[in-house]
């Protein structure tokens, strides 16, 4: 027989409400929820059920703490343990307000790029962005002005652009919405985001920054400033990457300056146009633990930096490799260099990065972050202390199946230069396509986004011209060992998709 009890008092976060970094509301709130005797007949399906398949596989703890959204003491209300973790976090990062996202920063690049229609129409953007930019470009219809980076031609990288670049960028788009680039790079380099903040202001638009690899920036003294705290208006931070929260979780953050009253409210429209009404509550939790970790953490990252530095200096000293930070100094655009981030040059020591990673994960059980013709990078997390010897002696046991005439006789797998554009992104992804053999597919206009993975950088936009020398790149690259091209028709790029005529 069913007895209707008294209601019972809403979950309160077990720290109260303050400026206290070391609170983390939600998490502790949602954990409290979890320990009570709930009968669940609601979503998710499983129900937290004991001795379901995803409680035996992953722990109790686990299905006990996936909640949906709109829940009484979590995240309903202006006083909430959600509205109290969004105002720790903006506090941390010194924002005048974030978001959080459980579509990762591909999500807040997407909102940012939504966002800008409202404030011109075309976008001035560094040409190698994440390809979730160019998504962007297709959702808002935006027109672009890209402004190329510059490339290393030793290693085949992309860094970053210099404030001169994206003013002359800015004179060519007296429309501009805004100004939209990247820093740090995937391999470490830091962009001059001050001088790229007061060419954007002085053309009177907001600078958007993809900071998705510095989200742990400002948090320690060793490491570089934050890009809010440099200018920048509008900030994605993928914070799982080396702040330490789970896997799709990220923060896009408005900076409190000349444009936030006019950004907030588009921020907002477009961040529910794109969230999931069924955001999880584990990766909104953990995103709350990660902020207060690394507010609190700064001994911990203090151990991060000295590994990080531990493994450099092992590679200089024993002479083989190389470490691809030690050229930056070389490159105007690149004004500093994320610590964590470790680039060693492999290629010098007979091995490319591609066979370098797929050696290490194969013999080694070490797994790195990315991996080009030439170089590979891992990361050390904010906070985290890894096995650094394990890493430096397994690297030094690579095989060296490069001869010393093969190494400057084979160039670098460098990404070409793009061909022109003939349609805006949004005109071409949405026209009329056909399918043709790659060889076909040169001097047609591309329909789709093509991007070499990794680490993820557009090759071909849609509406750009597909080049012979882009598609020699592609397929190379798919042939490589864990390589892949995203937006590719077929694994080995032998076809791609075209504007009809």
């Amino acid at each position: 027989m069913n007895t209707r009890t008294a209601p019972l008092p809403p979950i309160r976060p077990a720290a109260p409400y303050a400026a206290d970094q070391s609170c983390a509301p939600y998490a502790e709130a949602l954990v409290a929820h979890s320990g009570r005797d709930w009968l669940r007949l609601n979503v998710p399906g499983h129900a937290a059920a004991p001795g379901s398949t995803l409680s035996d596989r992953f722990g109790a703890g686990v299905t006990a703490l996936d909640f949906p959204p709109l829940l009484d003491g979590l995240d309903v209300g202006p006083d909430s343990p959600l509205e109290q973790a969004l105002a720790l976090a903006a506090r941390a990062w010194g924002a005048r307000r974030t978001w959080f996202l459980t579509n990762g920063a591909s999500q807040g690049n997407q909102i940012a790029s939504m966002v800008a229609p409202a404030l011109g129409r075309t976008l001035v953007v560094q040409r190698s962005v994440h390809s979730s930019v160019v998504d962007g470009l297709v959702l808002s219809g935006l027109d672009a002005v890209f402004v190329q980076p510059s490339v290393d031609p030793v290693q085949g990288i992309a860094h970053g652009v210099t404030a001169d670049d994206v003013a002359q960028a800015l004179r060519r788009a007296p429309d501009a919405a805004a100004v939209y680039v990247v820093s740090p790079s995937y391999f470490g380099a830091v962009a001059d985001v001050r001088g790229i903040a007061d060419a954007a202001h002085a053309a009177g638009v907001p600078l958007i920054v993809d900071e998705a690899w510095g989200s742990h920036f400002g948090f320690h003294p060793a490491l570089p400033e934050g890009a809010l705290a440099l200018g920048a208006d509008l900030v994605t931070s993928s914070t799982h990457k080396l702040a330490g929260s789970l896997t799709q979780s990220a923060m896009l953050h408005l900076a409190e300056g000349p444009f936030a009253d006019r950004l907030e409210p588009l921020v907002e429209r477009c961040f529910r146009l794109v969230q999931s009404t069924s955001a999880s509550a584990l990766l909104t939790a953990s995103l709350d633990l990660a902020r207060r970790a690394l507010v609190s953490g700064r001994d911990r990252i203090t151990g991060s930096i000295e590994a990080a530095d531990s493994v450099r200096g092992a590679v200089r000293a024993r002479g083989r490799f190389g470490v691809v930070g030690d050229r930056f100094h070389a490159f105007p655009d690149v004004v500093g260099a994320d610590p964590l981030r470790i680039a060693v040059d492999t290629r010098v020591g007979g091995i490319t990065g591609h066979e370098a990673r797929l050696s290490l994960s194969r013999d080694h059980r070490i797994m790195v972050e990315v991996a080009t013709d030439s170089a590979l990078v891992a990361v050390i997390g904010a906070g985290s202390e890894p096995d650094t010897d394990r890493f430096v002696d397994a690297l030094h046991r690579l095989p060296s199946p490069l001869t010393c005439s093969d190494v400057p006789a084979r160039e670098p797998l460098s990404p070409p230069l793009p061909g022109p554009a003939r349609l805006t992104a949004r005109e071409a992804f949405l026209s009329p396509s056909r399918v043709v053999p790659a060889a076909a597919a040169v001097d047609m206009v591309s329909a789709d986004t093509l991007a070499a993975y990794p680490p993820g950088i557009p090759n071909v936009l849609p509406g750009e011209v597909i080049t012979a020398e882009t598609v020699a790149f592609l397929r190379r690259t798919a042939a490589a060992p864990g390589g892949h091209v995203r937006g590719a028709v077929d694994a080995d790029v032998s076809r791609l998709r075209v504007v009809a005529p």
